[in-house]
């Protein structure tokens, strides 16, 4: 089996075994994936915002960065992912990658599990067109510090990318369902804050 043909799950897990030094900027692990495409890019910078884990504040609107920017270079159909220098140079610790990849590759074993290529009429150039506007719309909603407006629509765009890796239509119709009830959520989240703000107080 070629590094290309493996499940996401076992790529990411042999970047962290393969990985001897005790940090990886970022631009490191875009060239060690790259040869994959958008589609792994964006899983990896989702993964974090879908982990259940306590967050510091501005932790989701860090990793929505990554995100806007592949999502717009996905929309206008760029071949090969890019990020500025300032990014690229930013490092991660070799023990929190591997403690991102092991509390996700059960998740996303479970979900490859159920994966296969269907509605492979649509090339893998148009579904990353359409995937690049759904994220971006997703990362709007993951960028804003509030509460439950980031969760459903990271798992969108995580679900969405695996869909594309795979060549899973299906699958990339389920993470854009999964995305829009976030985006939903956010909304009516929104809603209830300006109805506060603007509700006259009797007392």
């Amino acid at each position: 089996m070629t590094i290309k043909e493996r499940p996401t799950s076992d790529f990411l897990a042999i970047i962290v075994v393969e990985n001897t030094k005790e940090a990886m900027t970022v631009g490191e692990i875009k060239n060690a994936l790259h040869e994959r495409g958008f589609g792994i890019l964006m899983a990896i910078a989702a993964l974090p915002i879908c982990l259940p884990v306590p967050v510091p504040p501005g932790y989701t609107t860090f990793f929505s960065i990554p995100l806007f920017i592949f999502s717009v270079q996905m929309t206008l159909g760029m071949q090969a992912p890019w990020l500025p220098l300032w990014i690229e140079k930013l490092s991660i610790s070799r023990s929190n990658l591997e403690k991102i990849v092991t509390k996700a590759n059960p998740w996303l074993k479970k979900i490859e599990n159920r994966m296969q290529p269907r509605m492979t009429y649509i090339s893998v150039h148009t579904w990353e067109r359409i995937i690049g506007i759904f994220s971006f719309v997703f990362a709007l909603s993951i960028a804003l510090p509030l509460p439950l407006t980031n969760f459903a629509p990271g798992w969108g765009i995580l679900v969405m990318s695996l869909g594309l890796l795979n060549r899973d239509g299906v699958t990339i119709l389920i993470g854009m369902i999964i995305g829009t009830i976030g985006i939903g959520l956010t909304m009516i989240i929104l809603v209830m804050l300006w109805m506060g703000m603007t509700m006259p107080s009797f007392y």
